[in-house]
Order: structure tokens, then C-alpha cells, then sequence
């Protein structure tokens, strides 16, 4: 009665045929996103929502049509080619929004440029599988198997001005719907397939071209004395204060470091919720995260400080030190189980510290702290205390107490990590020393929905941005500066690191904010 249908039967189509069906695949096969978030933050059963919900779609097919008409302009086998890698990518970025419920903007396709390979196979599930053969390859196939048929590019421009021109009529009809798509324009723009990630991407780069031009040299400063000083920085990653008992975690899971002489700052927040951002507030003397400036370890060692660098992590800014090591570059010394987690980043540290005990060094270790999703693969086996965890990327077939329990394990692995470092500086008591640890962004553990980190930072949730930081002073240190450790009520943030490290090297100049330095006491 009716003529069968097949997308893998079509031979030959015309352009604007052709587009129509890709605007169709488009919005049934990847647009799942983006009506959950439409229809969860309206009234769809009221006429107002309808209208929206409508404009939402006509402004997509609007968008890609366009785009896809200037390709046809250019060629005929770069639009299919375009199409083809289109259904692949929109297949991948499917899988990791409704696995887990991230948001493609700028900060997310950040976190994409910025994973290491050791990193991307961690978020390996089957699960992947399907949905690149079923909602990638399948429709990439049907697509490749279209016939385009020439068209006078007169008429192409024609055809694109007239779909314009309807959307534009239809989006002056549904006016009253602008101000709500304006208000949710970021959010929609992030889960917009393909748009969502290529816009994205594109803007990010733009972003990492401006910061790759070279740093804003920063003033310098001078020495007040030229007495010796070690600082060890450790920054953190996707540590949350809400799970480290001396933050009132109703776990014990900082056993080492509640017996050691720590103070562990309340309130501390970080300027961003992925890696890369965050470390350049964590090194900017404004807590900026864009990395156009001079980083503190390159400002620095250009001051005279010997700075150290080791990194078992990535997201490291592009930095001038004396020495610059990966946990790879440390593997070779390495003995013993902890060489393949964050204990690689110690190995020979007493010996750096021996060394450096005339002079004013500075030692930074990245850490590979709490990241997900495979929580259970950060930590050694000894460490597993909290059990069962859960051990999948699909965090979201764990239950949640498994999710908990492998991620409690990493901050019992931080804690033991931290009273390493503190017992090594303590091995050089004569020299006055300070430890400061700080997280670079906090992590959700399905807290309303949201997985890991990186979410936009304006509805980012405070589990990832609430963060840990602590210090330690030997009693050198507290001497030399006159410290009492019962003086910190303040709030604080990554932006006090730059000018507390300033400050433990008894630095001063236009830089420097003793307002920022936590040790600093008004006169």
C-alpha cells in the first residue's frame, strides 16, 4: 500500500533533500540532550512551552542547515565527508552526555584536549561499542551510500536563504520564547549536537592560542633575606572537602594527617572545575584562570628560587624551571608498589630537599589524586578499606555507597601521600619548611545527576568547587614567621597561594598582596 522506505536504498538525492534527511538524523538520533534539558526546565504541557520547545528546534534546524549549505557551496563530497564525521563524533559525545550527564562547553571540550591517553582509556565501557556502531557507523554507512546530485550554486544560496527566511519568520511569530532561550543559551549551545562540541572545540583552541603567545612577565620583587626556605606545594586533583574527615566527613578517612600537626583551612573554594583553569589560578597572583601571565613557578625561578616541578598528572602550563619531570621520568628509581600511583613523585625528594638546604627552593607535585572514573585504579591495593567499590567507567550501574567507597579510598591514599611529604620535610627540621596542599577542583558523585568535574562553574554543583586545603609549618617555619596556628578563620581560596608562597620566601614588590598571604599579620 505504501512505497517501503530505506535510507540505504536512496541512490541519488538532491541537495536540499539531502540536508532535510541529515537534519532528521540529526534531531531523532542526538537530540535526546537536548529536549531532557528543554523539557525539565518547562511547563511542555502549557501553550509557552510548546512555543519554546518548538523554537529550540526550529533554531537547530536552522543552524545546521546553514552550515551544511555553505559545505554544499564549497563541495558536494566535503558535505558528505562533513556529514559522515558528523554521525561518528555526535555517536561518541551521545555516549559520555547521558553516561555521564556532562555538558560539552568550552571548560568540558577542555578537559577533552587536556586528557592524556591514560586517561581517555580509563573511560573505556562497552558500552561505547554500540553506541558508535549503532548511532555512528550504521547511519555513517547510509549516508555514504547517498548519491548527491549537482546543483547550480544560485539555487543552493537561494534554497539556504529561504530556509533562513522561514526561520526567521517562525522565530518573530514565537517571540515571547527569546528571552527564555537567551537566559538557557549556554546550556542549549552544550548539548546541541554537533554544534555543542565543535563550536566548543573551536572556541577552546581559540582560547589555548591566546594563552600559548608568551606570558605577561610579572614585576619583580626582592628578597627581604637570604635565610634558606623550602615550600612544597602539592596540588590535588578532584579532591573534595566534603569527604576528608578533617572537614567533618563522618569517615575517618584522614587517619594519618589528624595525628600530625596540619591546619586544614574551612571554607576554600576553587576558581574553576576543570584542571587546566584551575592550575592557572592556583599560579596566577589574581587567581586568573586564563594563563595569560608569568605562572608562579616560572616568576619564580626567574626571581632566583630553585623550582622543581614533578607532575603525575596532566594539565602542567608551559613553564621556565630548573627541573621539569613526568612520573615517567621517575619511574627508573622507582621501587615498590607505589611507583605506579602518586608515591612516584617522592622518590629521591629527601635527597632534592638535602641539597636545597642553602637556598630558597620551591617544589610542586602534581598529583593524580582522586580523578575518575575508575576511582578504584588510583590507589594502591592496601588501600581498599571502604569496600565493595565500584569498579566500571559506567558510574552509574554502581550503587552509590560503591561509588563512595572507592572514591573515600583515593583521600585515604591522599592522606597517606601528604604524611609522606610532611615526614621528609621533617627529616630537615633545621630548615624552615612548608607544605601547602590544595585540590584543584572538587567532583560529583551523582549528586543531582552530575558525575566527575568540569561542569559549566555557573551551575556547577559546590561539591565541585568546595575543596580542600591544608598546610604544614615545621617549627622553624613558625618560628621564623611568627606563626599561631589557631589564627585561620578566614575564608580562602586558590588565589592566596601565590602570595603565601611569595610571603614563605620573604618576598616583597608590587606583586606581592599580604592581604592574599595566609601567614601575613596587619600591623
Amino acid at each position: 500500500m505504501f512505497p517501503k522506505f530505506s535510507l540505504f536504498k536512496i541512490k541519488q538525492v538532491s541537495v536540499l533533500k539531502f540536508i532535510l534527511l541529515i537534519n532528521i538524523i540529526n534531531v531523532v538520533l542526538y537530540g535526546f540532550p537536548l529536549y531532557e534539558y528543554v523539557l525539565s526546565h518547562l511547563e511542555i504541557l502549557s501553550w509557552g512551552g510548546v512555543l519554546t520547545f518548538v523554537s529550540t528546534l526550529i533554531i537547530l534546524f536552522t543552524l545546521t542547515s546553514f552550515v551544511l549549505f555553505l559545505i554544499a557551496l564549497v563541495s558536494l563530497n566535503a558535505l558528505k565527508g562533513f556529514c559522515i564525521l558528523m554521525v561518528l563524533t555526535n555517536s561518541i559525545a551521545l555516549y559520555f552526555v547521558l553516561t555521564y550527564n556532562v555538558i560539552l562547553d568550552r571548560t568540558m571540550m577542555g578537559n577533552v584536549f587536556n586528557t592524556d591517553f591514560a586517561e581517555a582509556t580509563s573511560y573505556y565501557n562497552p558500552k561505547i561499542f554500540f553506541y558508535f556502531v549503532l548511532l555512528g557507523v550504521l547511519p555513517a554507512y547510509a549516508i555514504s551510500k547517498m548519491r548527491i546530485q549537482e546543483s547550480n550554486r544560485l539555487r543552493l544560496i537561494a534554497q539556504s536563504a529561504g530556509i533562513v527566511a522561514v526561520a526567521v519568520f517562525l522565530m518573530y511569530l514565537n517571540s515571547s520564547t527569546w528571552l527564555w532561550i537567551d537566559k538557557n543559551a549556554k546550556s542549549l549551545g552544550a548539548l546541541a549536537m554537533p554544534w555543542s562540541y565543535t563550536a566548543n572545540a573551536v572556541r577552546y583552541q581559540v582560547q589555548e592560542f591566546k594563552k600559548n603567545r608568551k606570558h605577561t612577565l610579572l614585576a619583580d620583587a626582592k628578597f627581604m633575606n637570604e635565610k634558606s626556605a623550602i615550600v612544597v606545594l602539592v596540588i590535588g586533583e578532584s579532591a573534595r572537602a566534603a569527604n576528608f574527615s578533617l572537614y567533618d566527613y563522618r569517615r575517618n578517612t584522614n587517619p594519618n594527617l589528624s595525628r600530625l600537626d596540619i591546619v586544614a583551612l574551612k571554607g576554600a573554594t576553587s576558581s574553576a572545575t576543570y584542571t587546566t583553569a584551575a592550575i592557572n589560578s592556583i599560579l596566577s597572583p589574581d587567581g586568573s584562570t586564563s594563563g595569560e601571565e608569568e605562572p608562579l613557578s616560572s616568576y619564580l625561578q626567574r626571581q632566583g628560587v630553585n623550582v622543581i616541578w614533578r607532575s603525575n598528572n596532566w594539565g602542567d602550563p608551559s613553564m621556565q624551571v630548573q627541573t621539569y619531570q613526568k612520573a615517567r621520568d621517575l619511574q627508573e628509581a622507582c621501587v615498590g608498589d607505589g611507583c605506579r600511583f602518586d608515591e612516584v613523585l617522592l622518590v629521591g625528594l629527601d635527597k632534592i630537599i638535602k641539597d636545597s638546604a642553602n637556598g630558597k627552593t620551591l617544589i610542586v607535585l602534581h598529583t593524580a589524586g582522586s580523578h575518575g572514573p575508575l576511582y578504584n585504579k588510583k590507589y594502591p591495593e592496601a588501600f581498599e578499606v571502604f569496600k565493595p567499590v565500584c569498579t566500571t567507567v559506567d558510574l552509574q550501574k554502581c550503587t552509590e555507597q560503591e561509588l563512595i567507597n572507592a572514591y573515600d579510598n583515593t583521600i585515604l591514599y591522599t592522606d597517606y601521600f601528604l604524611s609522606k611529604v610532611i615526614e621528609i620535610l621533617k627529616n630537615h627540621q633545621q630548615i624552615p619548611s612548608l607544605m601547602l596542599y590544595v585540590s584543584d577542583h572538587g567532583e560529583s558523585l551523582g549528586e543531582y545527576g552530575f558525575y566527575l568535574h568540569g561542569a559549566p562553574y555557573a551551575i556547577a554543583p559546590d561539591f565541585q568547587k568546595d575543596i580542600p586545603f591544608i598546610f604544614w609549618t615545621s617549627p622553624s617555619f613558625v618560628k621564623e614567621h611568627a606563626l599561631d596556628k589557631n589564627e585561620y578563620s578566614a575564608t580562602y581560596s586558590q588565589k592566596n597561594i601565590f602570595h603565601t608562597v611569595m610571603g614563605a620566601f620573604d618576598m616583597e614588590g608590587e606583586i606581592y598582596n599580604p592581604s592574599l598571604d595566609i601567614f601575613h599579620k596587619a600591623p
